[in-house]
């Protein structure tokens, strides 16, 4: 059996097209063209380990995220207070920090959040991780606990999850 298609002449073609904003596409047709975009989830990653970092913040980058860094307990605690105090505040939506840095350990910051009633997740990296560790990270409300080396596939997977868990 042969199909046939009845031939008709070629109509008008209008191309849909998408407003833009300072070059950036505004989204899907059926999206409200005067709703501000999204803006990616803010990761704050802190590490005393400058490779560390850059691996992670890479990793992240990648996936889309905006990734602020810092280098120590000290830095972290400063860059959470420029976030919040910043003229467009913006705090994080997620942590990432090592356990073991100098001036603040993760735990004591995270110990810190929960008492001033901070609920942003966050997840423990750290290469010391024995079990009284765990159950302390775990009770203060930690989001994740990954021993150094991991995979970083792992923390791709934790940051998904902890993300999906605050939208909720």
């Amino acid at each position: 059996m042969e199909w046939k298609v009845p031939r008709q002449p070629l109509q008008e073609f209008t191309p849909m097209v998408h407003e833009q904003s300072e070059g950036v596409a505004r989204g899907a047709a059926w999206e409200d063209p005067h709703k501000e975009p999204a803006r990616p989830p803010r990761i704050l990653v802190a590490d005393d380990q400058t490779e560390m970092r850059t691996l992670i913040r890479k990793m992240l980058v990648r996936r889309g995220y905006d990734v602020v860094e810092a280098s120590d307990g000290p830095d972290l605690v400063r860059v959470l207070i420029e976030g919040l105090t910043a003229e467009e505040s913006r705090a994080p939506d997620l942590i990432i920090t090592d356990v073991r840095m100098p001036g603040f350990t993760g735990l004591e910051v995270l110990a810190r959040l929960r008492r001033e009633q901070w609920n942003t997740p966050v997840i423990l990296i750290t290469a010391f991780g024995d079990v009284q560790l765990h159950r302390e990270a775990l009770r203060l409300g930690a989001a994740c606990v990954l021993n150094k080396p991991f995979d970083m596939d792992e923390l791709r997977g934790a940051v998904e999850v902890a993300l999906a868990v605050t939208r909720e």
